[in-house]
């Protein structure tokens, strides 16, 4: 793996802090951000109790805050005496008040966007709505979303575009041939998924087997998601109940056929990323920015609401797909882009 490597005498030193909340997505990237660009000037807190999962250990060294006069006594102070604050997703009122209240603070913020803290504007605080109208910066891969912000909320923020996280960092691979149809459905028990939907439009498919990742997005709606499944499919069903180290996931990923994300807004990017980059054939729906940003970037995915569900993929568009995906989602990628954001 090449690494490319910032020149201190070039760059003026900035104070960073990151404010997170509890995610699988973000002890690697405290290891990203540490291996590329070290630590001296970046500085990690939790928003919540001291509580070490999803790959999260003490030797991450980072600190946690959980108690509503915490956030406010300590946390209003960092983000001032940093330079620039990186808000790892909208999940807490109090970054929205802080936000709100402190347009020097929200200036210098710098929030990447997750999808379900905007989401439908509808549902979403007053608070929420000014922070984001507020925030000076935001951080993203996908184009659509920054234009649906700039609609809901009126924001005039400068777009960094940057697939923020390592585990949208793609490995290209070869996939072994198997004589079973596999097919995944979702990455989450999450209802946002249309499950049902997607198994009325498959069950006419012979001989396949259908894997639900259902590990998290909720209890109730896994159950129902797995009697529906079994219903169908029978013994065809594979619902996926416990969380699986990345590796162990990424081969279970590599061993299906067809992937189908019926979310009627962007999710499960990652997912779809590691897919692509592995050669598999991968269904979304046409109406959500995801389409829109691999359209733009020429990247074949294929329509569930209107295509045919089917395991035809010619093999120079498979290619295709894997070459654009090495290009555009390669670590030296995400290091370019977070040079110019921390710098």
């Amino acid at each position: 793996m090449s690494k490319i490597w910032i020149n201190p005498s070039t760059k003026k030193d900035k104070s960073v802090l990151h404010v997170m909340i509890s995610s699988k997505f973000l002890p690697p990237f405290i290891d990203f951000v540490d291996t590329h660009f070290g630590r001296n000037n970046h500085r990690y807190i939790f928003l919540g109790k001291e509580n070490y999962r999803d790959g999260l250990t003490p030797e991450h060294k980072v600190e946690f805050l959980s108690t509503h006069d915490g956030i406010f006594a300590t946390l209003l102070d960092d983000m001032r005496n940093a330079d620039k604050v990186i808000i790892h997703g909208l999940w807490s009122v109090e970054i929205d008040i802080i936000l709100s209240l402190n347009p020097d603070i929200a200036k210098k913020s710098y929030w990447i966007m997750w999808g379900g803290d905007f989401y439908f504007p509808e549902r979403q605080t007053e608070l929420r709505k000014r922070a984001i109208h507020n925030i000076g910066n935001v951080i993203t891969g996908i184009l659509g979303d920054y234009e649906l912000i700039k609609e809901w909320y009126g924001s005039t923020a400068t777009l960094y575009s940057c697939f923020a996280y390592p585990s949208n960092v793609v490995k290209i691979r070869d996939c072994p041939f198997s004589s079973t149809k596999r097919v995944l459905v979702g990455n989450s028990a999450n209802p946002s998924n249309n499950h049902i939907e997607v198994f009325e439009k498959i069950k006419h498919l012979e001989d396949i087997e259908v894997i639900c990742p259902l590990s998290y997005g909720g209890e109730e709606s896994a159950k129902h998601i797995i009697q529906a499944g079994e219903s169908i499919f029978g013994n065809r069903f594979i619902p996926i109940l416990e969380f699986m180290p990345l590796e162990d996931y990424n081969n279970m990923l590599a061993s299906v056929d067809l992937a189908i994300f019926n979310h009627n807004r962007q999710q499960g990017l990652g997912n779809i990323l590691t897919l692509l980059g592995y050669g598999k054939k991968v269904y979304i729906r046409d109406n959500i920015t995801s389409w829109s940003f691999f359209s733009q970037k020429d990247i074949k995915v294929f329509s569930f609401n209107k295509d045919k569900i089917d395991f035809n993929f010619l093999e120079d568009v498979k290619k295709k797909n894997k070459y654009i995906m090495k290009d555009q989602f390669s670590i030296d990628k995400l290091i370019q882009d977070w040079s110019k954001i921390f710098y």
